[in-house]
């Protein structure tokens, strides 16, 4: 894990960290062997005030269709550090989702985020973030956009279209909408760091179970959010 900065910060601050660290995000692929995929997810108790990050961690490859085998999870419960504020949900969330990882007895290879990679206004989601932070892969599976703009992707699972946004050089993609099941709305496929583009959208696709989110990121949602239970 890399210590990147402390976490009390104004939103100002923050936004200005947020420039300077997307600059050393890594959007080539940087990938080991992966026998270990970790989904991630967070959510609140408490009218928000205590954040309750999850992490479930996947055996790669499945032992068959849709056969994906938990082999650990962690559940960090703390006080949320900043209030909601469109843009700086790393900030809000990152820290317990660290300390969840604390938890682990081994790191996984890759890891799934709920939320933006660099699908993000600044370039720097969650996914993002927790990719420096923790010096991993990362990628970013989320229910909505964020910014850019895209076309209608085809019907078909796997089908997608390409998120587009404006940057300082001019237009650049900086995700997928990617039709994960036939007859649902899209999901917003991004990287996060250490990742390519194709290689996020190709694992996210590899994920698919029978729902619209990837095992990883539905199965961390599902403990994110007490309909599942950390194992003793």
């Amino acid at each position: 894990m890399i210590e990147l900065h402390d976490w009390n910060l104004l939103p100002t601050e923050a936004i200005a960290l947020q420039k300077r660290l997307a600059g050393r995000v890594e959007r080539g692929d940087r990938l080991d062997p992966v026998s270990r995929i970790a989904g991630v997810d967070i959510g609140f108790e408490q009218q928000g005030s205590i954040t309750r990050a999850a992490v479930v961690v996947l055996a790669w490859p499945p032992a068959g269709e849709g056969g994906f085998e938990v082999v650990e999870q962690a559940v960090h419960r703390e006080p949320t550090r900043m209030p909601y504020v469109p843009g700086l949900l790393s900030f809000r969330e990152v820290p317990a989702a660290l300390a969840a990882f604390d938890k682990l007895s081994a790191l996984p290879q890759l890891v799934m985020v709920d939320g933006q990679g660099i699908a993000h206004p600044r370039r720097l989601g969650v996914a993002s973030h927790l990719g420096l932070w923790l010096d991993l892969p990362t990628l970013g599976v989320a229910k909505s956009r964020l910014c850019g703009r895209h076309g209608e992707p085809g019907p078909a699972r796997g089908e997608w279209t390409p998120l587009v946004d404006k940057g300082p050089d001019g237009e650049e993609t900086i995700g997928a909408v990617l039709r994960s099941r036939r007859g649902v709305k899209p999901v917003f496929v991004s990287p996060g760091h250490r990742l390519s583009l194709p290689t996020a959208r190709e694992w996210v696709v590899a994920c698919l179970g029978r729902t619209k989110l990837p095992e990883p990121t539905r199965l961390a949602d599902r403990l994110a959010s007490r309909r599942g239970q950390p194992r003793r």
